[in-house]
Order: structure tokens, then sequence, then C-alpha cells
């Protein structure tokens, strides 16, 4: 089994959002899956012109020669597409939203009407190919999450995946200093790296997976000091130098 990971993090492997990607992609290998992790901060991507020559001039590929050329067939190929990125003005962070749109050379121009609505056919039909979401949220609460899933949902109906799940970790500032000082967040990333283990197995994600990864880990009031207090220690620093 194969599983593309896109990391959209501006942060790549050092961000928030790999503190709760990395130990689920050790679940997947756990379970023997084969998995490939790129950022999209070191891919030369391009934005997408919309002028359709991937399907009518030269279908199946775009115009542009950049790292898409090698990005689609992973992409087009994996069994377990995942999406993973902070929480951006509500939704993916702008590389990876880019990333996403220059997928359409993976559809065909012509309209099917799929499980009761207008989708475009893939060119590459997998049976049992599935999509999930791996998230970091610096506010605290987990709705905050809520029009990105509505994106994703979207996104693996368009691309003919089943939904799988998502990791949602809200006020994820808070995770790694917790980890760092042995703060009882071991549930968190044990339960990631099941999660990985889960979609390689049954192709989803259990609710006790995802809710013990977005699981409480402060009260409000005791983030929202904390995270103050962080911020005027930064701004003063700033204002010394």
């Amino acid at each position: 089994m194969k599983a593309f990971v896109v990391n959209g993090s501006p942060h790549t492997e050092k961000g928030n959002t790999a503190l709760i990607l990395d130990p689920f992609v050790e679940g997947m290998k756990d379970e023997g899956a084969s998995v490939d992790v790129v950022y999209t901060k070191r891919l030369d991507v391009a934005p997408c012109e919309g002028d359709y020559a991937c399907w009518f001039k030269t279908p199946g590929a775009c115009f542009r020669h950049d790292d898409m050329e090698r990005m689609l067939p992973l992409a087009s190929s994996a069994d377990i597409l995942v999406f993973a990125t902070p929480v951006y003005v509500d939704g993916a962070t702008g590389p990876l939203k880019n990333f996403m749109d220059r997928l359409i050379p993976i559809g065909h121009p012509e309209i099917e009407v799929r499980e009761g609505h207008c989708r475009h056919p893939q060119r590459e039909r997998l049976e049992n190919g599935v999509l999930a979401l791996v998230a970091n949220c610096g506010f605290w609460e987990l709705d905050n999450f809520d029009p990105l899933v509505v994106h994703m949902k979207a996104a693996a109906k368009n691309l003919g995946r089943e939904y799988a799940g998502a990791l949602l970790r809200p006020h994820g500032g808070a995770l790694r200093p917790m980890i760092d000082g042995a703060m009882g967040v071991q549930d968190v990333l044990d339960a990631a790296r099941e999660a990985g283990r889960e979609i390689v197995r049954h192709g989803r994600i259990s609710e006790r997976a995802m809710n013990i990864v977005s699981r409480e880990l402060l009260p409000r009031e005791t983030f929202v000091d904390i995270a103050n207090t962080r911020m005027k220690q930064a701004l003063d620093k700033l204002e010394r130098r």
C-alpha cells in the first residue's frame, strides 16, 4: 500500500503540524505502507493558470515544467493521500491550496454524475483510495477547523476518494512545550500513531483516535494567559533591539 503525504506548513518538519503528522506517518509505516512525504515549501510549484491545456492540448500534463510533473504520479497512484497544514485564515496554507489546484490534470474534462453530484472522472481511479487531513491551529477551540474540514471533504469527493477522517490539534502551540516538559501528552502522540495504523488497516481513522488527538490540553483561560505573555515577551525583545 502506498501513501503520499503533502505537508503545507512553512515550518516543514519543525512545525507544530509535524508533531501530529510524524507519529501518524510512523503508524502507517508500522503497518507496512510505503510513505512518501513532501513539503510544499521545498517544491517549485507555480500557480494554476486555468487555461485547461492539461485537458485539451496535452491531456493529463500541465504545460508548466516544474515539480508537479513528479508530484502528479505520486498523488494519483497513492492509496492514501494525506494533506497536512496549519490553519491559515480558516483554511489551508496558500502553498498547499496551490498544490491542490495543480492536481487538475488528474481529471478528465468530461462531467459525470457521481453519487448524485456532478464531478470530473479521474484518469486513474483507485478502488479504495482515501484522503485524510492532519491539521494544527493556534486558537483554542476545535471549531476553528470547520471550514478546512468541509473543504477537504469536498476535495475527497472531487478526487474520487473516501474521506478517511482528520487529526486536528487545536491550541497546537501548547503541545511542543508540553512534550518537552513531559507533561502528560503521550496519549495524544500514541493516538496519532494508532491512527496511522488504522488508516492502513481499515481505510479510515477511528473516532477514538481523532478525539484523543484533539483533546483539551489546558483550560482556555490558561492558554490565553500564556499565549499573551509570550507575545508580550517577544514584542518587548524586539523593542529592546
